[in-house]
């Protein structure tokens, strides 16, 4: 008699955002670059911006710029000013928190800030 072991299925956790009340599974981690963004899909045909810093904290803001309408924050050039993460804009660069949401350069913008938990 031979006998045959079936491996347990892979389980992977999937990041959360918390958006519209209710955490969205949206993303395994490890198709996020630490330092790159990129882009998730959300309900109603919305996308974020999904981040994971260098030091390992994980961040999402809306993907839609403010300013020009493009979705392109996913493309944007993760840095720091103050202590706080930003994302410049890959189009105007205008940086945005990656925290608040808040528009660094311009206080009268910002996009939504989401959420972010493994599990």
């Amino acid at each position: 008699m031979t006998t045959v072991s079936l491996a347990p299925e892979a389980t992977t956790t999937l990041l959360q955002l918390y958006v519209d009340g209710d955490w969205l599974p949206v993303c395994d981690p490890a198709r996020v670059t630490p330092g790159r963004g990129v882009a998730v899909l959300l309900p109603g045909g919305r996308q974020a911006a999904l981040f994971q810093d260098r030091a390992g904290r994980w961040y999402a803001i809306d993907n839609r710029d403010p300013f020009t309408g493009a979705a392109v924050l996913s493309r944007g050039l993760l840095g720091s000013a103050a202590g706080s993460a930003f994302v410049a804009s890959p189009l105007l660069k205008q940086r945005f928190d990656l925290s608040t949401g808040r528009c660094l350069d311009d206080e009268t913008v910002s996009v939504t800030a989401y959420e972010v938990k493994a599990g």
